[in-house]
């Protein structure tokens, strides 16, 4: 809640003095120079006068002019940095999903390799027996069902690796936007410190 007055203090404190620049000393003198017009003895003083209200006048409509730029253009920042975040947070969801993937795919390899093992463990018992036609017809079948689970693993193992490169990637990306939204608040607010000191002088 202290947050929120605080912002409200603020937001209420640019619509009277505008950007900072002083536009409340401007209503005083506005206001001081309407009375010494009402009360000026001579012509030529009211005309004085008359003119100094309308410099003042147009000082202080274009100063509210600017005010109102800068909100249009704080609003704009605040929904574009809006749809950064939504975008990191879609990319870090999309990151886990494949983090998930990848984590079948390990165990499918595993289980591949072990297949592979087992299969290599019966080829070696088969071939300690004699050698008999259908003990060749068997072979021939396991050794091809081995280069399929071979080419099945060599396919797992690739997809895993394009994966971790594209995890790593992505991950540099998020660092890479968190690091420019810290660096454009950064410029935002020594800009905003430094106007602030400029019209302070």
């Amino acid at each position: 809640m202290g947050a929120v007055t605080d912002d409200e203090v603020i937001r209420k404190r640019l619509l009277i003095d505008g950007d900072g620049a002083g536009d409340d000393r401007r209503i005083n003198l506005l206001v001081k120079s309407f009375i010494k017009w009402c009360n000026s003895g001579s012509q030529e003083d009211g005309y004085s006068q008359y003119q100094r209200m309308l410099s003042s006048l147009s000082q202080c409509s274009f100063s509210m002019g600017k005010t109102l730029l800068v909100h249009d253009m704080n609003l704009r920042e605040m929904e574009n940095y809006e749809k950064i975040y939504s975008d990191i947070e879609s990319s870090i969801a999309a990151a886990h999903e494949k983090i998930a993937e990848c984590k079948k795919q390990i165990l499918q390899a595993k289980r591949i390799r072990k297949n592979r093992q087992e299969y290599d463990a019966l080829a070696r018992v088969i071939q300690q027996h004699p050698d008999r036609h259908e003990t060749l017809r068997q072979l021939e079948a396991l050794d091809k069902e081995l280069k399929q689970l071979s080419h099945t693993k060599d396919s797992v193992e690739d997809k895993l690796e394009l994966r971790r490169k594209q995890f790593h990637v992505l991950l540099s990306t998020i660092h890479e936007l968190q690091q420019t939204l810290e660096n454009d608040e950064k410029l935002a607010e020594e800009s905003q410190d430094s106007q602030m000191e400029t019209n302070a002088q």
